[in-house]
């Protein structure tokens, strides 16, 4: 869960450490795809791939074990959550970084690990068709969800919230926009359709949220609203022009996308979770601490 402690002109330090974890909560070093993952976590990669692992009753897991690799249903757009640099193709973010502690953890090397960009809206059916092992990427937990997939997790807890410039003291909360204030979100989104609905502001819409932050950049624009989570990346990226304001005036509990009814597999990742909190903060503040804002691991929910 969020914790606001904002204080302005200085940047959260990134504090890793390594560690060396049991098979069951133990996960991937981060070395790019076509490298061997290593045995033991590094600072910047703290977790560690397992050795002898076994899951009975996870029709998913046999999957994993007979082809030796693992199919990730991820975000590339995302910076901080979860973002494919086009220059250097790379892989990145705090949801990056989850699926492959989840890996790790299966006993999964980073070499073995297939990420495969999925849009929102085929997510369900990636999983029930089998096309992926698990997603992580800013998967909200519903209940209309869950009637096709389950959920591990949660492993991460956010909300709608504010970007806007660092040197904005007048915007603090979504009740401090006014009539004045022009708020920016995507197009038909439920984050643009709150502001209409609660506040005075005048809003402006776009496909990405991209094209917003840059209005926001320019002036053009005095906020930016979407999930907090998603915000605090693009906080993260800029510190220095950019900061996240207020409370979360909504809830979203991302969860890691399972099959439905691979309770084995959900058991394995939230006991991973629940003893792996040391990790869980490390890659936090790996990916979104430049932020300024701290965070907590939330419990898991068996139930998901």
């Amino acid at each position: 869960m969020l914790k606001k402690n904002r204080i302005a002109g200085s940047i959260a330090g990134i504090a890793l450490a390594a560690l060396a974890l049991t098979a069951c909560n133990s996960g991937t070093p981060g070395a790019e795809p076509g490298s061997t993952g290593g045995a033991s976590g590094t600072a910047e990669n703290p977790w560690t791939v397992a050795t002898d692992v076994t899951i009975e009753g996870s029709p998913t897991f046999d999957k994993i074990k007979s082809s030796g690799t693992v199919t990730v249903g991820v975000k590339e757009d995302q910076p901080g959550l979860g973002y494919l640099d086009p220059v250097t193709n790379t892989r990145s973010g705090f949801d990056v970084d989850i699926a492959r502690w989840i890996a790790a953890s299966l006993g999964v090397a980073e070499d073995k690990i297939q990420f495969q960009p999925i849009a929102s809206a085929n997510r369900e059916q990636a999983l029930v068709n089998g096309d992926i092992d698990y997603y992580v990427g800013t998967y909200s937990i519903t209940d209309k969800r869950k009637q096709q997939i389950s959920f591990a997790g949660p492993y991460f807890i956010t909300g709608q919230g504010l970007l806007v410039a660092a040197d904005n003291d007048k915007i603090t909360g979504k009740d401090s926009l006014t009539a004045d204030d022009t708020v920016c979100s995507a197009t038909g989104s439920t984050s643009i359709q709150r502001i209409k609905d609660q506040t005075p502001a005048k809003t402006k819409e776009y496909d990405t949220y991209s094209a917003c932050v840059e209005d926001l950049k320019n002036g053009q624009v005095d906020a930016v609203t979407t999930d907090e989570a998603i915000l605090i990346g693009y906080a993260a990226q800029a510190p220095d022009k950019l900061k996240v304001v207020g409370e979360p005036f909504s809830e979203e509990r991302y969860g890691v996308g399972i099959a439905k009814g691979d309770t084995a597999l959900q058991t394995f990742i939230n006991t991973m979770f629940t003893d792996g909190g040391s990790t869980w903060q490390a890659i936090f503040d790996k990916n979104l601490g430049a932020s300024g804002v701290k965070a907590t691991q939330p419990p898991v929910d068996a139930a998901s």
